[in-house]
């Protein structure tokens, strides 16, 4: 039951405590919200500082009846497998079967100064194949994998169900990892027309390459909308300091992706304001400070989002189910800040 088959808009969702909230408690009105607003989907992002995933998502699921959760997305290694698969249980338990673990590469920076190691496309196939046989209610003995060594992992004998997954993916092979072994594939913020068809394409021919149905795996759009209702420095937050966080932490990886200049990268990170700030831009900059970094910014970069007014907004979200996608997850602002465009759509 993904999400309740009342649901209003199934291919819609949100992220929650989008931007830097003051207090965790914004979502429990947020998914409310959402709810009423008829949303599919909660994806639960995950920042350490007051957004860990496990209880953003037990609160989202304390507060709902209909709406699906994903997080969207968590690592494989910042916790013990079998602290994973009872988390995702619970919350399949919790829910009634509205969770979907999601799962992502992470960010290399932070992982290196955590001295967690870099995730690869192996470990996070390996670490999937695991969960699939906890909830089929096997007792794992003596793994050795790419994900870890493992004596014994077992859940529940008892225990024979499908747990659904979710990945989020930037290049080829963890595109078609999503395909061949995920229920759910999450695209990336910023991707251009062109992009967002090939991913979507990638995924779906990984999936009969691996003898699957390819409409069992969702592929989720994660978009931009930034109507002209909100507030202009808000505005420049969401957009500006959201794309430039991204930059800050792997622009290489975007601008490859997207086939972008690689000179205008190289200039950004030169700028002498970009090189000596500490923190992500898109928390801590002033609107002053965003203003000068969309000087560094090509226009065409934030091109791929939705802006204007509410109509407009609705008619880019369509646009990308035009694409290809099955769902959109409206990136960047509550519910509360989606309400007008919801309605137009």
């Amino acid at each position: 039951m993904l999400p309740h088959p009342d649901v209003a808009h199934p291919e819609l969702g949100f992220y929650t405590l989008a931007g830097a909230p003051e207090t965790t408690r914004a979502l429990i009105d947020e998914v409310r919200e959402a709810e009423d607003l008829g949303l599919g989907y909660a994806f639960v992002s995950e920042r350490y500082y007051k957004k860990e995933a496990a209880v953003q998502s037990g609160a989202v699921g304390a507060v709902s009846e209909k709406i699906a959760i994903a997080t969207g997305v968590t690592n494989h290694n910042t916790r013990h497998p079998m602290v994973t698969a009872g988390y995702a249980h619970t919350m399949q338990s919790l829910t009634d079967g509205r969770f979907v673990l999601g799962l992502g590469r992470g960010i290399t920076r932070m992982q290196d100064a955590f001295g967690l190691g870099r995730i690869s496309t192996a470990q996070m196939e390996d670490f999937a194949g695991l969960m699939r046989r906890l909830f089929r209610g096997e007792a794992i003995i003596g793994h050795e994998g790419p994900a870890g060594k493992y004596p014994v992992l077992h859940l529940n004998a008892g225990l024979d169900e499908h747990l659904p997954m979710g990945i989020s993916a930037f290049g080829p092979e963890t595109l078609k990892l999503g395909g061949r072994a995920f229920d759910q594939v999450i695209l990336h913020t910023f991707f251009t027309e062109e992009t967002t068809r090939r991913c979507v394409d990638t995924v779906k021919q990984a999936a009969v390459d691996a003898g699957r149905d390819p409409d069992d795996v969702q592929v989720w759009s994660c978009f931009a909308v930034v109507s002209d209702e909100i507030s202009e420095d808000v505005r420049l937050k969401k957009t500006v300091g959201r794309l430039a966080t991204y930059l800050q932490g792997y622009g290489d990886l975007m601008v490859k992706t997207n086939g972008w200049d690689p000179a205008a990268l190289d200039a950004f990170h030169a700028d002498e304001f970009v090189s000596t700030f500490r923190g992500a831009l898109d928390d801590v900059a002033t609107p002053d400070q965003l203003a000068h970094v969309a000087t560094l910014i090509p226009n065409e970069w934030l091109t791929p989002m939705a802006t204007g007014s509410p109509a407009q907004c609705a008619e880019a979200v369509k646009g990308q189910l035009d694409m290809g996608c099955d769902g959109v997850i409206m990136h960047g602002v509550n519910p509360s800040q989606l309400r007008s465009v919801i309605e137009a759509y």
